[in-house]
């Protein structure tokens, strides 16, 4: 997957198919909070998207507080948003079931 930096009308595009992420006040990054029932819930979310980003080696900027999961997703080494943040939200919301 590619690793170039998205154009301002590309990240647009992309969020617009991502619902709940935004851009996160940095400029370089994609954001979404996720809240779920319990811990229980936000772990099992994380753990199921640590796998998939393990295998996308791209690995997310992200806290959990409880029942609540903050992501950051940038690819650093591009400086900003690329294909593979948008492959990993999107896996994301799956996993979140929306």
């Amino acid at each position: 997957m590619a690793r170039d930096k998205l154009s301002e009308t590309e990240i647009d595009e992309a969020l617009s198919a991502l619902p709940g992420w935004a851009r996160a006040e940095d400029g370089r990054s994609i954001m979404r909070r996720f809240t779920f029932a319990d811990f229980g819930e936000a772990f099992a979310f994380m753990a199921r998207s640590a796998l998939a980003a393990e295998k996308m080696d791209h690995h997310p900027d992200w806290s959990n507080v409880y029942k609540t999961v903050d992501v950051m997703l940038s690819t650093h080494d591009a400086g900003g948003v690329t294909e593979l943040d948008v492959a990993l939200a999107r896996r994301m919301n799956g996993y979140a079931g929306g």
